[in-house]
């Protein structure tokens, strides 16, 4: 049964964040101004639908997120040496017949089919193209790809420089003991990175470019660069225009557009009071709404804590901002001063509608928090799940805890976690989430410093889902690294949190893009 929770006279200035927003105009008018003018006025209902029975209408599809698939390119360097009497005529390494070539390619076309029917991302591996001289791997190197892997078995760094190039990703791979000892085994280090200098030399590529033997390491690099390839150029919809949390976030937007290549989209208050006041005045909408909201409440682990009107209103917004997606041919939603600018345009607040749309896998984030949501679309497109953004609280004893008043319920990317539907915290208005996190789960966690220049990662395991009076979704974490240099590194304010250790697939996206990273461990 629904708790019932009086509205509040006049609505709290605080928010899921220590400094808290103050009331600006909307669009060049006040609040006041601004309800009169679109019809929103605090008398203004949604009809509440108890009882409705559910369906999905066919007209009014969901849009989620297609994750573009990493296009690689495997790229053999091998030829064979012909014999000369009285002379050094082969260089260190196996495969030294034609017949072990043509054996080693078919091994190399088994590894990698083994290797995409483990990848847990979309993946085209191109065929495999064998080279032997400079103007073959020229050519190789020009066709339309993301990821280019050479399978370097011979020491001929004109050919490997000619493969490697610098507006692609580039991978080697050698064999130690998985086959026929590759050349580049002993000599990728000196010869080709370092080209037989102590500096490194080799335009974008390092040591971590390099993989010995094992197909699983090249598999979390493709990882990283896959999400790395569908974080760049996102198009995110920014309702109340984009902006960056604290003091020294006020560059975040033009970093991620300078970064991330996002391209924001804008939609003033103004904009979303008038689709809303349309929207509840579309009975097939509203009708549609109330549907899913009853069909939300009857599924197993739901527990709705605060009124009707505020929790069917939520879903009538949802409906407005999934519009507001789909107009836009973007895959991604962020809300800007989402407490007391929007509960009064709404007549409930954001934090159900974001919950919904991160677990129908459309990345959606309160605060507009530009210094922070690029880790999160980065995070989630590697791992091919929802995030939760929360604000961090001290470090101590090897815990701490994370929070916030909305949280997506898949966080496995598949089943629904439990769920309280309560009201926003620092309000007591509208409808938030506590999603009731899996206890011992491994997490990731992200912490993107304000100045854009460098995250902090580290792993946790959720020990506890406790309800302190702070923001709704809370988690007590136990630190998997060290606590002490955790408190000692922390930067910027919003973390972001995934299920499952992705740590290394960030990090190495990260190098690609020229951003420093700390791993805690």
């Amino acid at each position: 049964m629904a708790k019932s929770h009086p509205r509040p006279a006049s609505v709290p200035e605080g928010c899921c964040c220590p400094t808290g927003h103050a009331e600006y105009p909307i669009g060049g008018w006040t609040r006041r101004e601004f309800l009169a003018a679109t019809g929103l006025a605090a008398s203004a209902g949604l009809p509440v639908l108890a009882g409705a029975a559910f369906s999905v209408a066919a007209d009014r599809p969901r849009r989620t997120l297609v994750r573009k698939p990493l296009v690689v390119q495997p790229v053999f360097n091998c030829d064979i040496y012909e014999r000369k009497p009285a002379t050094s005529w082969r260089v260190t390494g196996a495969i030294q017949t034609e017949d072990e070539l043509r054996a080693e390619e078919e091994h190399i076309r088994r590894d990698l089919g083994a290797m995409a029917a483990r990848a847990d991302f979309p993946m085209e591996v191109r065929p495999l193209v064998t080279v032997r001289t400079v103007e073959q791997a020229t050519a190789a190197a020009q066709g339309d790809y993301d990821a280019l892997i050479m399978y370097a078995a011979r020491r001929n760094r004109p050919v490997l420089e000619a493969l490697a190039r610098p507006d692609k990703w580039n991978l080697m791979f050698v064999r130690h003991r998985s086959g026929p000892l590759y050349y580049m085994y002993i000599g990728a280090h000196t010869h080709f990175l370092r080209k037989t200098r102590d500096a490194f030399g080799q335009p974008g590529m390092d040591v971590r470019d390099i993989v010995v033997d094992d197909h699983g390491e090249l598999l979390w690099r493709l990882r990283a660069l896959a999400g790395l390839k569908n974080t760049l150029g996102r198009r995110i919809v920014a309702v109340g225009g984009a902006a960056g949390w604290g003091a020294d976030g006020k560059e975040a937007p033009g970093r991620a557009q300078a970064v991330w290549k996002f391209e924001i989209v804008p939609v003033s208050y103004a904009e979303l009071g008038q689709r809303i006041l349309k929207a509840r005045q579309d009975e097939a909408l509203v009708r549609r709404a109330g549907q899913e909201a009853e069909a939300y409440l009857r599924a197993d682990g739901v527990s709705l804590e605060t009124t009707r009107e505020f929790y069917e209103k939520a879903f009538v917004l949802t409906e407005v901002f999934r519009d507001l997606v789909a107009e836009a041919d973007a895959d991604a939603i962020t809300i800007n001063n989402c407490m007391s600018t929007i509960m009064p345009v709404s007549e409930t607040t954001a934090c159900l509608p974001l919950t919904l749309l991160n677990d129908e896998g459309c990345p959606a984030f309160c605060e507009s928090d530009f210094v922070a949501i690029p880790a999160g679309l980065l995070l989630h497109a590697i791992s091919g799940k929802p995030v939760f953004l929360c604000n961090p609280s001290m470090p101590h004893d090897g815990v701490l805890t994370v929070s916030h008043c909305t949280a997506p319920r898949r966080m496995d990317g598949s089943r629904l976690e439990p769920v309280r539907v309560l009201t926003h915290y620092e309000s007591d208005f509208g409808a938030a989430t506590k999603v009731e996190m899996r206890r011992g789960q491994t997490i990731t966690v992200l912490d993107p410093d304000f100045a854009g220049k460098r995250w902090l990662g580290f792993a946790a395991e959720i020990f506890d889902t406790p309800f302190y009076p702070i923001c709704r979704t809370q988690l007590d974490l136990r630190i998997l690294g060290d606590w002490e240099r955790l408190a000692d590194e922390t930067r910027g304010f919003h973390w972001l949190v995934a299920y499952g250790d992705y740590l290394r697939e960030v990090g190495y996206a990260l190098k690609k893009i020229g951003l420093d990273w700390l791993k805690i461990a």
